[in-house]
C-alpha cells in the first residue's frame, strides 16, 4: 500500500510477474548483485536499532488493513523461522493517518500482553479472509475478546503507558525511515527496501539477505 495512493494493484501484478521470475531464474548464475539506489534505498542519516553487539536489526513495515502485507505474511513468517541467530527481526504497524492507530495500539497491545504470537496471524485473517472491519478500538476489543483474550486487561494494557510510547516510537521511525508504502523492510537502521525498488516483496527478501551478509563482512 502506498502512502500517497493507498493503492498497489499494479504492483501486485508486477509482483506476480516478478516472483514467477525468480521462481524460474533464481540463483542460476550465482548470488544476485544489488544495486543501491535501484534496487534498494541508503538512509542519508543511519537509526539507531535496538540490537546487542553482534546483531542485526530487521524491521518490516506493514500495516494489518493492507492486502499486500496480508499477501506478503506467510512468506515473511516462513522468512523469520530461518533468520540466522544474529538476525533480530521486528514487525512495526505504520499510521499514515490517525485512522491507522487503532491497529497500531492492537499490535502493541498484543505484544505487550505477550500474545503476539497467538493472535497476529488471526488478525489478519478476521479482516482479509473474514472481511471484518477492525477499524476502531471499540470493535478491535469485541473482537479479542472473542478470542479469549481478557477483554479488562487488553484496554487497560491499551491505555498504557508503555503502549503509548511504543505508538510514539513507530512513528518516529516510519518518518526515519521515510516509509512510502507498506509491506517494506528496514535493514541494519541503513537501508530500505519495499517492493517497488525490489520488484517484488520476495525480491526485497533477498535484497536484505545480501545487505545482512555485507554488514556481518563490515562492508556496509
Amino acid at each position: 500500500m502506498k502512502r500517497r495512493e493507498f493503492s498497489l494493484a499494479s504492483l501486485s501484478a508486477a509482483a506476480t510477474l516478478s516472483s514467477l521470475a525468480l521462481n524460474n531464474t533464481a540463483f542460476a548464475q550465482g548470488p544476485a548483485k544489488f544495486v543501491v539506489g535501484k534496487d534498494y534505498m541508503k538512509l542519508d542519516r543511519a537509526v539507531p536499532t535496538e540490537t546487542e553487539a553482534g546483531k542485526v536489526e530487521v524491521i518490516e513495515f506493514f500495516w494489518y488493513s493492507c492486502s499486500h502485507c496480508n499477501a506478503f505474511e506467510p512468506t515473511f513468517a516462513q522468512w523469520v523461522k530461518n533468520t540466522p541467530k544474529d538476525v533480530l527481526v521486528r514487525r512495526m504497524p505504520v499510521a499514515f493517518r490517525e485512522d491507522f492507530a487503532p491497529q497500531q495500539r492492537l499490535f502493541f497491545t498484543l505484544e505487550a500482553m505477550g500474545l503476539l504470537d497467538k493472535i497476529h496471524g488471526k488478525v489478519f485473517q478476521a479482516i482479509h479472509g473474514e472481511r471484518l472491519p477492525l477499524s476502531t478500538d471499540a470493535s478491535i476489543l469485541a473482537w479479542v475478546e472473542k478470542q479469549g483474550v481478557d477483554a479488562h486487561k487488553f484496554a487497560d494494557t491499551a491505555k498504557s503507558f508503555g503502549v503509548a510510547s511504543k505508538l510514539k516510537r513507530a512513528v518516529q521511525l516510519q518518518n526515519d525511515f521515510k516509509i512510502e508504502g507498506v509491506p517494506s523492510l528496514g535493514v541494519a537502521g541503513k537501508y530500505y527496501i519495499d517492493g517497488t525498488l525490489a520488484g517484488s516483496m520476495e525480491r526485497a527478501l533477498q535484497v536484505t539477505e545480501s545487505l545482512l551478509a555485507q554488514v556481518r563482512q563490515g562492508r556496509a
